[in-house]
């Protein structure tokens, strides 16, 4: 893996200013540009003592595979994020959490579509177990689209652990498994709520699965007799996206 990569997209660059200034080497910014957000991000960088370059948009195009918005940050890699990081970041928001929980997904294509998801979904961090989980390499970034760089990534020593610690701050654990009796449209997934997603093929580990407060399920008309990992995810944060706007009002 490249001592350092590019993060691009409007969201992403920000959320890494914000977040993750000190891994940032350089901000590229696309020549003739000025919208407000473009001129939010410039001046951030500048507070911050970044290096800012104006590029052609042509010379940005060559350097990444995908929509960079005109503005790219060129970044150390980032750090994994571990159990006592979760504490703090719970302990920091302001509303009820929204949480994904990964148990055995090792495919790196899978997780980085799982984070792009989780970004576009609004959950507040992303965990798995430490030792049975891909990590955040250069294709899990690539296929996150910038996300790998915006949502807190959490690999917990112990997973069984870390979801009795949830559940003791008042976070509802929701379990995804074939032979669930409530469906996905059925659940509620409003208020503080952490939803676990198990490998594809095998589902969830046993202890997982035994420490969860609901078990839920997507409704499967066709022959197939489950979803991939990433697509499943999509249309449950979704569905929690749908309840919570809702609520809202």
């Amino acid at each position: 893996m490249s001592e350092t990569h590019w993060v691009f997209g409007i969201h992403a660059v920000d959320a890494l200013l914000q977040r993750q200034p000190n891994r940032v080497e350089e901000l590229w910014l696309q020549h003739g540009r000025h919208d407000q957000r473009m001129q939010d991000i410039q001046q951030h960088a500048q507070q911050l003592g970044i290096k800012c370059k104006i590029v052609a948009r042509e010379d940005m195009d060559k350097e990444v595979d995908g929509r960079h918005q005109g503005v790219m940050a060129l970044s150390k890699p980032a750090q994994t994020l571990r159990d006592r990081d979760l504490k703090a970041l719970l302990d920091g928001l302001d509303g009820p959490p929204l949480l994904l929980i990964l148990d055995g997904v090792t495919d790196p294509h899978n997780l980085g579509a799982c984070l792009r998801t989780a970004d576009a979904a609004g959950v507040n961090a992303v965990i798995a177990p430490k030792d049975n989980s891909a990590s955040l390499n250069a294709t899990v970034r690539k296929v996150a689209c910038g996300a790998a760089e915006a949502v807190p990534f959490i690999q917990v020593t112990n997973l069984a652990r870390t979801m009795k610690e949830l559940q003791q701050r008042g976070i509802w654990i929701t379990g995804t498994a074939g032979e669930a009796e409530q469906s996905v449209y059925d659940a509620d997934l409003n208020g503080p709520v952490a939803l676990v997603m198990g490998a594809e093929g095998k589902g969830m580990r046993r202890l997982t699965r035994e420490n969860c407060d609901y078990l839920i399920k997507l409704p499967m008309a066709g022959s197939v007799s489950s979803l991939n990992v990433s697509v499943a995810t999509g249309v449950c944060l979704y569905e929690a996206v749908r309840q919570r706007l809702l609520a809202a009002g």
